[in-house]
This record gives C-alpha cells, structure tokens and sequence, in this order.
C-alpha cells in the first residue's frame, strides 16, 4: 500500500521559529497523553520535528502544557 507524503505544516505556513508559548498550536501536534507524535504521523521535516520537540518541552518546564495526562 503507497501512501503520499504528508507536507510538513510549518514549512507550508512559512514558519522560521516554533513559539513555546503558543501551547494551542503545540497541542495539536501532541496526543491526548500528552506525548509528542513521530513526525510520520503529521509529516513535519526533521528540521521542524527537532524545533517542535524543543518548544514543547520548554512549554512543558513553564507549565503551559502538561507532562503527562491523567
């Protein structure tokens, strides 16, 4: 079975940076958990995975997103 390639969203929106305070952009790319989703699951690059990872941890260390979900 082929599948296409999902587009990463942050290149499509022309996005440079990832804010670690925009905690609603960030939730989307986490499950109801609270873990981070690979990046075949929304396609994002490497290059944005690595920031996006990044963001949500900060995000998590200031409390604007969980750890975990009970």
């Amino acid at each position: 079975m082929i599948m296409e390639k999902k587009s990463c969203y942050f290149c499509q929106e022309k996005m440079d940076e990832i804010d670690y305070k925009d905690a609603y952009l960030l939730r989307r790319f986490m499950n109801s958990q609270g873990k981070i989703y690979p990046p075949r699951r929304h396609g994002t690059c490497s290059r944005h995975q690595r920031m996006l990872s990044r963001a949500i941890k900060r995000a998590r260390i200031m409390a604007l997103v969980p750890f975990v979900v009970k």
